[in-house]
């Protein structure tokens, strides 16, 4: 009896070990059958406690109640919508359109279009600089579009080298980080000068769409898909400091500073949990199985969960909403 207590032990130990570091778990499943094709990004209103989903492929914006767990709204008539923002000072949706080339402000009470900006083909993604009151909208072949969010007026295009991915606002700085696949580089905008100050080259690792800001450590994490590495530049000298390999396809990714982890969501099937061990040092903690094709998700530190939303393909009319705690 004595060897067998002696190798089960351990197994048991390394089991409980294994349970104990799941960063995420599922806590919620709300199924969305009228939702077909391609979904898209997220936004979130904290004080109403609702989440905003594009249904890019569906041409609708699906909200949901958090403390409910349930879908409450589908707002009809998009035209392939991408990038989402919520003001909350305004209460204030924003909608970038990319077959339009639309960028509606949606009232968050209505829910009905209360300012329409035209000819900005494939608007995809959109930030809110609530410190200036800005909403910057990445667009067409190469530019990023200002609005003031007070009075809702177009104020000025900053130019790009090409179409603009993921883009990443600093808080306690002027500049703006931009993913430009197309050009092979990561545009530095100076917000303050209106205009691009650096580029950061991507000769080993192309693809790069999804990017997530650890200001405090001065580190700029970037998702590429060709290959598939999480790739950490120093955002004081523009050089490389590590990468590390992720699932791939992916489309989102964002950073927990509280936690120091960085959860990527990839179409390959899985959410990879990488935590930061320090500034320059990274590993993989875990990789969630998924589905094929569910790359796009939201994370609220706020609310302690993580959002991910499943198209429904291979399985269809089986499109649904993940809801995950974070533990």
């Amino acid at each position: 009896m004595k060897p067998l207590q002696f190798l089960c032990l351990p197994l048991l130990a390394l089991h409980l070990h294994a349970a104990d570091t799941n960063a995420l778990t599922l806590v919620k499943t709300i199924p969305l059958p009228n939702v077909t094709g391609r979904l898209d990004h997220f936004a979130i209103d904290l004080k109403g406690q609702r989440l905003f989903m594009s249904g890019l492929s569906n041409n609708t914006v699906e909200i949901f109640d958090l403390a409910a767990g349930k879908r409450i709204h589908t707002i009809t008539g998009c035209s392939k919508p991408q990038g989402l923002a919520f003001l909350p000072a305004q209460n204030h949706l924003v909608i970038a359109n990319g077959i339009s080339g639309e960028v509606q402000i949606v009232d968050g009470s209505t829910l009905q279009a209360i300012k329409v900006f035209a000819g900005l083909p494939n608007s995809d993604n959109v930030r809110y600089d609530a410190k200036s009151d800005l909403i910057y909208v990445g667009y067409g072949s190469g530019a990023l579009g200002v609005i003031n969010a007070t009075n809702g007026k177009w104020l000025r295009n900053l130019e790009l080298a090409g179409h603009p991915e993921s883009f990443q606002l600093e808080k306690n700085g002027n500049r703006i980080f931009v993913n430009v696949p197309d050009a092979g580089h990561i545009a530095v905008v100076d917000r303050l000068l209106n205009t691009v100050v650096a580029t950061w080259p991507m000769d080993q690792f192309h693809a790069n769409y999804p990017m997530a800001l650890d200001e405090a450590n001065h580190r700029l994490l970037v998702g590429c898909r060709q290959p598939a590495r999480l790739v950490v530049i120093d955002t004081t000298t523009g050089k490389r400091v590590t990468d590390i390999e992720i699932s791939g396809d992916t489309d989102d990714l964002f950073y927990d500073a509280s936690r120091k982890q960085i959860f990527v969501s990839c179409g390959a099937g899985f959410i990879d949990v990488i935590d930061q061990v320090g500034a320059d040092s990274y590993h993989l903690r875990e990789r969630i199985p998924t589905v094929s094709g569910a790359r796009t998700s939201y994370l609220s530190p706020d609310r302690g969960e993580f959002y991910l939303g499943v198209r429904d393909f291979p399985t269809p009319g089986q499109a649904e909403l993940r809801v995950y705690q974070l533990n």
